[in-house]
């Protein structure tokens, strides 16, 4: 029985009394002080763990004027606070032990656009792509391209002044900022922009904090200007923050941005943005060259440079390796040498125009300039991705590559530390090499991606945090590499800003600092905003990195056994993917409807972490993997779970219920783990923790109730009308609403065996199949699920025509629970046992040498992941996706289709899709098969997702979900008759919410195919 965790950390008096504070004085924001939310806030995409003692969400900038206001109070001068936007910074930026001030969560609005103009007024915690998905329909884009641009605020891109993909053509953040708004430390908003010497002399005439600020600036820029111009290094990416070298702009004009621009919140709060945009280019391409060797690659960036391309993007084969593993690579390997090539390294070379003719002009240079090189540089070959589409899904790759990085295998993984360091480009490859021998002389191993044309690399040694002695590798590799990059002339943070690196800043800036100093003090009197990062004010200190805890400090106190146990959170390496802004993308749907970072695969993993972590303090963590069994102990411990459960319902406090509660806002879909980077797996270490939990609480009916009822639905099936008549009377529906249950679906009523074999199909038993094989006709087995088989047996029926159609011989596999919905609960000894009982009869089918196929996604794909898990992959039972098979099946069924035929649509159940990617592909051809055409839709979650859409708690989040992707996409696409869904909980939300009936791809399929003679079967 897991212990009950209430001895947590506790929030000092002083934080407590600002939060009363400042609900008194109408914050209108939220305040959170529960250890899940501060948790959830403790890390970013860096390498340390800070437990902030306060969070709290402005939704308004006058709620910021509020926080500052109350923190200049004397009363609360050592009051720290650290702003935040998308939390994906690699640096520590927005940690800290004070109140993070997270501006991602409300002030989330797009202003305005000037399309005329060409501007947008946003607040800070707008998401780069969802400023770009409103640009796009007007030719407009906003220049600084980064890797995280679908869950990077711009907020965050102004306070790291964010560059990233074509910086020397477009510029940083701080290039394109027309405008700021900051609130700053006395509460005091301020719209800072370019200005004449006029206004300015008017601004520096101010008694108040603004004119003393525009005084201290101006002062320094005019004192030291001959200083500042022989001290700061002519790089593209140069020194973020408190830029001197730029307080005049090219104009003459004075610009306060420049310094605020890359101040990491140290200044004040950023809170909104005039940004100026640019025209999309019209045409683009993308070369696609191949070294034999990374230097190669790297020692042909200043010869790349020549060619005036938009950008050159530089890829190792550490990264290319991990791209091959990844669901996205089939989509573009055909720009790559296959696997058995000595690529080790590869250059991406976009040219952008805004007419043909430019375009196809610069490739020809391009082509001209291979050619004339050819093997002496290193090159094994290239390839062109044409237009905007092929173009971004090889950048696609690219923006993945810090995240496939953490996907190497082993206790040790690659982590940001000295990342992102800038050289001249002409000194880059001299400078890797050195950098890369650094690293070898430990025997570190490595990945190495970036800017060729920036002279940026991003650098990545493995290191196992957990291990004392390796995490001492942080400081000697940065102090070497710090002595490294100043020796090519460069600095240390060439792109993701200072944070916890910022002890070297002294050393970087020289007789500068003093001046960083000064700025700092003027701007934030009392050291309160984000210190110790870039500046401390005369007599404080500087971060040091290595004072800071880590997360790895805290894992290691988790035993190993333990931590084996639970990879799939462990691993997380809090880049933030599953943070993605796109509706129409899979990725975590609850973040997406919630907008709560503990309701994201990030905050579950970093919830469980610490769950684990407190378990292990207190000396509870070396048995726990003992517990989940059930059996006698589980029947014994049912007087002690019934007192816990009572003392819960009393509110006694156990973080055991916070941790719950972001686990039951889980769908359980699995996109996490297909769409991860790091494979970060929700609903696996989901389960696991739902059953140790559970050894100390009862279960819910509603679970109970869930995890009976795939056994019981061939019982229940025999009388589907009392059944039906049941689950539609007032009494039992208000009796399910109680325990937690809604919109439970009706069966079928029809007798699946009996009407399977009045058509001619037989169960599938050795002697059935060989009785086919007789026949000289191709067996197929159709392997049930509890959805199909008894709420959409229709269906089932329709797939064994179409497949006897199609001249295949169909045979239906019994009919055993798959287990998915105990699972998905936390029942794990009952899953393994209905899953190894369930795989025992579907692997004795298989070894007839007769395809198993599966109808719907969610149940088929289980065969892929917790059977593997569970009984291991020899033991699981290998089940190809309907369309998987059909595909292979009527391969040389070709069928020309005219341009005129009017498509169908397919909306795909989110699992299917972000798990098996090829599957869209497969199902596209088998269409193409039938003689039809077909477009697989971007869509995101339906919301159902099995079981979720059906339990109380969570319906109206389930609605939601449903309307921010599908409900459009259904209003859009419904009327032609042509929309259809691959997921049975897909089909069923539809029809609930916009009451439509979406057929299955096989129905629409089988009235295609009329007849066996219409495709050939390719037997």
């Amino acid at each position: 029985m897991i212990p009950r965790l209430d001895r947590l950390p506790q929030i000092d008096n002083l934080y407590l009394e600002f939060a009363t504070e400042l609900r008194m004085h109408g914050f209108e924001g939220d305040i959170r002080g529960g250890h899940a939310d501060r948790t959830a806030l403790a890390t970013d995409n860096s390498i340390y763990q800070i437990l902030p003692a306060l969070a709290v969400f402005p939704r308004t900038q006058q709620d910021l004027i509020r926080i500052a206001r109350l923190a200049s109070n004397p009363r609360f001068h050592s009051l720290r606070l650290f702003p935040r936007g998308g939390g994906t910074g690699t640096n520590g930026q927005s940690l800290g032990d004070g109140v993070v001030v997270d501006l991602s969560r409300h002030m989330n609005r797009i202003v305005e656009i000037n399309v005329e103009e060409r501007w947008a007024r946003v607040q800070a915690g707008v998401v780069k792509d969802q400023l770009e998905a409103v640009l796009k329909p007007h030719g407009l884009f906003f220049a600084p391209e980064l890797s995280t641009s679908n869950r990077a605020t711009i907020g965050g891109m102004i306070n790291t002044d964010a560059s990233g993909q074509g910086s020397c053509r477009y510029g940083k953040t701080r290039d394109h900022v027309l405008e700021l708004v900051t609130v700053l430390s006395d509460g005091t908003p301020w719209t800072s922009a370019p200005i004449d010497d006029e206004e300015l002399a008017e601004i520096k005439a101010r008694p108040d904090l603004i004119g003393r600020l525009h005084r201290t600036v101006d002062e320094i820029q005019k004192r030291d200007a001959e200083l500042i111009q022989h001290h700061f290094p002519k790089l593209n990416r140069s020194l973020t923050g408190y830029d001197l070298a730029h307080i005049r702009d090219s104009r003459g004009q004075f610009d306060l941005n420049s310094i605020l621009c890359g101040s990491e919140g140290s200044l004040g709060f950023v809170a909104e943005a005039k940004l100026n945009l640019l025209p999309i280019p019209l045409f683009t391409a993308l070369i696609v060259v191949s070294y034999a060797s990374f230097d190669a690659a790297l020692r042909d960036a200043p010869r790349l440079l020549r060619l005036n391309a938009t950008s050159i993007e530089t890829v190792d084969a550490v990264v290319l390796h991990l791209a091959r593993e990844d669901n996205t690579w089939p989509a573009i390997q055909r720009f790559f040498p296959d696997a058995a090539s000595p690529l080790e390294g590869v250059n991406l070379i976009e040219f952008a125009a805004d007419d043909s003719d430019a375009l196809n002009a610069s490739l020809s240079a391009a082509l001209a300039l291979f050619s004339s090189a050819g093997s002496a540089s290193g090159v094994l070959g290239h390839s062109i991705a044409n237009g905007h589409a092929e173009v971004e899904m090889v950048w696609g790759m690219r923006k993945r590559a810090v995240g496939l990085l953490g996907r190497l295998k082993g206790a040790r993984r690659p982590i940001p530390f000295v990342e992102d360091t800038a050289v001249p480009p002409e000194n880059l490859a001299d400078y890797i090499a050195e950098f890369r021998a650094l690293l070898d002389g430990r025997g570190l191993v490595y990945g190495m991606f970036g800017h060729a044309d920036a002279g940026v690399l991003h650098v990545r040694p493995a290191i196992d945090m957990k291990d004392a002695e390796q995490e001492e590798l942080i400081r000697s590799i940065t102090d070497e590499v710090v002595a490294l990059t100043r020796k090519y002339g460069g600095v240390l943070w060439g792109e993701h800003g200072k944070g916890l690196r910022s002890e070297y800043a002294p050393a970087f800036f020289g007789p500068l600092y003093s001046r960083l100093q000064d700025i700092k003090t003027v701007f934030d009197p009392h050291n309160q905003f984000n210190p110790g990062k870039i500046a401390a004010p005369a007599g404080q200190a500087l971060l040091r990195l290595d004072e800071v805890s880590t997360r790895g400090q805290r894992d290691r106190v988790i035993p190993i056994e333990l931590r084996r146990s639970f990879p799939d959170s462990l691993h997380c390496n809090g880049n933030g993917a599953c943070f993605n802004f796109d509706p129409d993308d899979a990725m975590c749907p609850s973040w997406k409807a919630l907008r709560d970072r503990r309701f994201s695969p990030k905050g579950r993993a970093s919830l469980l972490r610490e769950w684990l972590y407190l378990l292990s303090q207190q000396g509870q963590g070396d048995d726990l993997n003992g517990q989940m069994a059930g059996g006698l102990r589980w029947i014994a411990s049912l007087p002690a779970r019934f007192r816990h459960t009572v003392a819960k319902l009393g509110g006694e406090y156990d973080f055991s219920h916070e941790v719950k509660e972001a686990m039951d806002t889980c769908l359980a879909c699995k996109s996490c783990a297909g769409q991860c980077p790091v494979k970060v797996d929700v609903p696996a270490f989901r389960s696991r923790f739902l059953a140790l939990y559970h050894t100390r609480y009862l279960r819910p009916i509603r679970d109970l109730l869930l995890a009976w009822l795939e056994p019981a639905l061939p019982q229940l099936a025999k009388a589907p009308w009392l059944v039906n008549a049941l689950l539609a009377s007032r009494v039992v529906k208000s009796l399910l609403c109680r325990v937690g249950l809604v919109r439970v679906p009706m069966l079928s009523g029809v007798d699946l065996i009996a009407e399977a074999r009045r058509a001619g199909f037989a169960i599938a038993t050795p002697a059935s199949i060989a009785a086919v094989e007789a026949q000289a006709r191709r067996a197929v087995i159709v392997v049930q699920d509890a959805f199909t088989s008894h709420f959409e047996t229709g269906l089932v029926l329709d797939t064994l025509r179409l497949l006897d159609r199609l001249g295949f011989h169909p045979l239906l596999a019994p009919f055993l629970p798959g287990g998915k919905p105990l699972h998905v609960h936390g029942f794990l000894g009952q899953f393994h046992r209905t899953a190894e009982k369930n795989a025992t009869m579907l692997k004795r089918l298989e070894s007839t040498g007769t395809p198993l196929i599966g109808i719907d996604p969610a149940m088929t794909l289980i065969y892929r992941s917790e059977y593997k898990e569970t009984l291991g992959e020899a033991n699981s039972p290998h089940v190809y996706l309907l369309q998987e098979w059909l595909a292979q099946a009527l391969a040389s069924a070709g069928s020309h289709i005219s341009d005129d035929v009017e498509p169908y649509f397919l909306l795909p159940h989110c699992t299917e899709r972000t798990n098996a990617a090829a599957a869209m592909d497969n199902w596209e051809r088998v269409f193409t098969a039938c003689g039809a055409q077909l477009n697989v839709l971007p869509v995101g979650c339906c919301g159902m997702s099995g079981t979720y859409g059906h339990e109380a708690q969570n319906r109206s989040t389930s609605e939601t979900i449903y309307q921010m992707s599908w409900g459009p996409t259904v209003a859009r696409h419904y009327a032609g008759g042509r929309l259809m869904a691959t997921g049975y909980s897909c089909r069923c939300q539809a029809s609930a919410i916009d009451a439509v009936a979406l057929p299955h791809p096989v129905q629409v399929l089988l009235a295609l195919v009329g007849s066996r003679a219409a495709v050939k079967s390719g037997r």
